[in-house]
């Protein structure tokens, strides 16, 4: 209020603003808002208001002089929109008076343009008379056009190409001399040019085309061409805009006549038959060098060094090769040996020192900048095949050989004998030599295809391992339907296990150099030979078996008991089975002595374990005690004395079993058991009861107590290191099944 604050503002002192300008508006009212907040500050103390008077006459003084500023400036504003107001109507007046003016101007103008009008038939006369002045003064040239037409023809066919180009450029000087002062169409006179220079043109393509013959019989003429060639490129080059028949680009059709005549000359005949792609590809390996040769010497000194004439024969040569070469893929189906050709000549022989990498070629035949003959899906592709093709021959050949060796086997008379004493056949060097040398000459080719070979050969010596050990079946079923066929059964088994011998310790050497072998193919190959060499080992044994099988039904009986007849025949017949070991290459005849001194010793428990002899007295048991330990050492002294060394023998079981029988107080046989269960870890409590039930005296307390002695201290898990099964390959058999009745005949 004015109470409270004196210093206030009067409407009649403050500008209304419009209400079209808001922002006028809200400036006032912050005006307002800070005079009111300064007067409140400055007057809110009473000691304050005795300088009101002041404060009061120094605004007074302040707002004079801002009105009069104002005052200032809006005069000299309008001042200059009267000055501007002036202006404008002085060039209104001016704008008014120059189209006044241009009016008159356009009067004038129409005036003129119906005179013009009225004077074009006298300017056409007058351009008329000018193109005949000027075909009069040409007129004995132009009378001669004809002549010097058939002139230039006549020049072509005599392969005079200078002239006839001279003259072909006058004729077409002439018109242009011509047709620059007529300005209209072609004159018939001179529609002949155009296919007079087309025909020049085809001829200096074809004879360009023959340059590599001209080169040599009459360069003088390919000089002429290329020259005429060369001139028409530089008038090509003058040319400011295309013109009709322009540009000729004769250099581009010398160029291409040269490409074509190469493609013609080394692709166009038809793709030979694969019979003949060895010579072909031989032939291409003498001509192709020759042929650069000759461009160098002969064909380039002929022609401008723009046309890099090595440079285009390289090119050429090898783009038209590719092509040549793709379509013999596309078009015939070819065999391993002339993949093998053809792999080695694109790879190797063509960019070698023989062909395009030759030193006295010039450096423009570089070819490495160009794709290769073959791409690598090509070559890819040729890999694949020859891998395929090659493998059914390989099957092929290692069934030949399978069925030769079947053949040997059933010969009357027994295997051939090396210079060293040992059962040999040309099997394994027969299969060894096949896979090496398709492995080896790959090592020309790639390594990739070497690797593929390596790796196929692998596959297919598994897969002749298998119809090798199935032959060996065969072989095994037919003697046991006849056993005097074959003659020599066990012999040609021996010389199979050499075989094996020479075939795992082979294998490795088929590995190439810096290829590496496939873990699965690996595993596969010792599978397969494992196999092989069991499947050998178990026939072998077999027959052995069948020999011996019928002096160990005696096993045990009195007469056992009483007699080593028995074993003896036993001793003498493995004696006279395993001198033929002798004829197998170490360690395979090791290994054989050791498995059929294993396979008798398993004979031996079998019989013991079959339960037809019980031991009626202590005498009886001290019987089967020494005959058991007599046994043992008869059977060592046998098998040392046919070098088998002691430690690799199992027979020292039968001493450790005899005493189970020498023990004569029952009570302690489960020390005994014991003994004899850390000895032999695979022994079962059923193997234990046939024994303690040959023994003969031992109560069922008895037996009870070393079986749970059994139980109570079981053998280590897994078995010692160096220990084989024994017992758990020994069957027992079932115990009787007990009735309740008697025994006797039902009826």
């Amino acid at each position: 209020s004015s109470s409270a604050h004196p210093f206030t503002f009067s409407p009649s002192s403050t500008l209304t603003p419009d209400s079209e300008w808001p922002e006028l508006e809200k400036a006032e009212r912050l005006a307002r808002g800070a005079a009111l907040k300064w007067a409140s500050g400055i007057f809110y103390s009473p000691k304050q208001l005795t300088r009101l008077d002041r404060y009061r006459s120094r605004e007074a003084q302040r707002m004079c002089s801002i009105e009069s500023r104002i005052k200032s400036t809006v005069q000299s504003y309008l001042e200059s929109v009267q000055t501007g107001l002036e202006q404008l109507g002085l060039a209104l007046k001016e704008v008014q008076e120059a189209r006044e003016a241009l009016a008159e101007a356009q009067g004038a103008l129409r005036s003129q343009a119906e005179a013009a009008h009225n004077l074009q038939p006298l300017r056409e006369l007058a351009d008329q008379h000018g193109q005949l002045q000027a075909v009069t003064l040409l007129l004995p040239q132009l009378l001669a056009v004809p002549e010097a037409v058939a002139r230039t023809q006549a020049l072509i066919k005599g392969n005079r190409f200078l002239e006839a180009y001279e003259v072909l450029r006058e004729l077409e000087q002439l018109r242009d001399e011509v047709l620059e002062p007529m300005g209209g169409p072609e004159l018939a006179l001179f529609e002949g040019l155009a296919p007079l220079g087309e025909e020049l043109g085809l001829a200096v393509g074809k004879v360009v085309g023959s340059a590599r013959q001209l080169a040599r019989d009459d360069p003088a003429l390919l000089v002429a061409a290329v020259r005429v060639a060369e001139f028409e490129e530089e008038r090509d080059a003058q040319l400011q805009s295309p013109s009709p028949g322009r540009p000729r680009a004769w250099r581009q059709r010398c160029l291409g006549a040269l490409q074509r005549a190469l493609e013609e000359a080394y692709f166009e005949a038809p793709a030979p038959t694969p019979s003949g792609l060895a010579g072909h590809l031989a032939a291409l390996r003498e001509a192709l060098p020759a042929e650069l040769a000759l461009a160098e010497a002969l064909v380039a000194p002929c022609c401008p060094g723009e046309y890099g004439i090595v440079k285009l024969w390289a090119h050429t040569l090898h783009l038209g090769l590719c092509q040549h070469l793709q379509r013999l893929l596309d078009s015939e189906d070819l065999g391993t040996q002339d993949i093998f050709t053809l792999l080695h000549w694109a790879l190797h022989i063509y960019p070698g020192p023989d062909m395009m990498g030759h030193p006295d070629l010039s450096p423009e035949a570089d070819i490495s900048e160009l794709e290769p003959l073959l791409s690598p899906e090509a070559v890819d592709l040729l890999e694949k095949t020859y891998t395929e093709k090659l493998k059914l021959s390989i099957a092929e050949w290692l069934q030949k050989a399978l069925d030769g060796e079947v053949a040997e086997w059933l010969r009357e008379q027994k295997p051939d004998i090396d210079p060293e004493g040992f059962y040999h056949s040309s099997l394994p060097s027969v299969v060894l030599q096949i896979l090496d040398e398709n492995i080896r000459v790959t090592a020309v080719i790639s390594t990739s295809l070497q690797d593929r070979i390596y790796s196929m050969a692998l596959k297919e010596l598994g897969t002749f391992l298998r119809s090798l050990i199935k032959a060996l079946e065969r072989f095994s079923q037919e003697h046991l339907r006849d056993a005097s066929r074959p003659h020599h059964y066990v012999p040609y088994l021996l010389a199979c296990l050499n075989h094996y011998a020479a075939l795992s310790s082979s294998v490795s050497l088929l590995q190439p150099i810096g290829v590496s072998t496939a873990t699965g193919v690996s595993a596969t190959i010792d599978t397969a030979l494992g196999d092989f060499k069991r499947k050998i080992c178990k026939l072998i044994l077999d027959a052995l078996l069948e020999e011996l099988q019928p002096m160990f039904v005696a096993l045990p009986s009195r007469q056992w008991l009483s007699s080593q007849v028995m074993l003896d025949s036993v001793c003498e017949q493995v004696a006279n089975f395993c001198s033929g070991f002798s004829r197998v290459r170490s360690p395979m005849a090791q290994m054989l002595l050791a498995e059929s001194e294993r396979a008798v010793v398993l004979e031996y428990l079998r019989g013991l374990m079959q339960g037809k002899l019980v031991c009626r007295n202590s005498t009886e048991r001290m019987q089967a005690s020494e005959r058991m330990l007599q046994d043992s050492a008869q059977l060592r002294e046998l098998f040392l004395s046919l070098e088998l060394e002691e430690s690799a023998q199992t027979g020292a079981v039968l001493g450790a079993l005899q005493e189970l029988f020498r023990l004569q107080d029952p009570a302690l046989l489960s020390l005994e058991v014991s003994s004899f269960l850390h000895k032999f870890p695979d022994v079962s409590e059923e193997h234990i009861g046939a024994l303690l039930d040959v023994r003969g005296d031992v109560s069922r307390e008895q037996r009870q107590v070393v079986l749970e002695t059994m139980r109570a201290n079981p053998p280590p898990s897994p078995p010692p290191d160096g220990h084989r099964p024994l017992f758990s390959l020994v069957p027992v058999p079932s115990p009787p099944l007990a009735f309740c009745f008697s025994a006797g005949t039902c009826s």
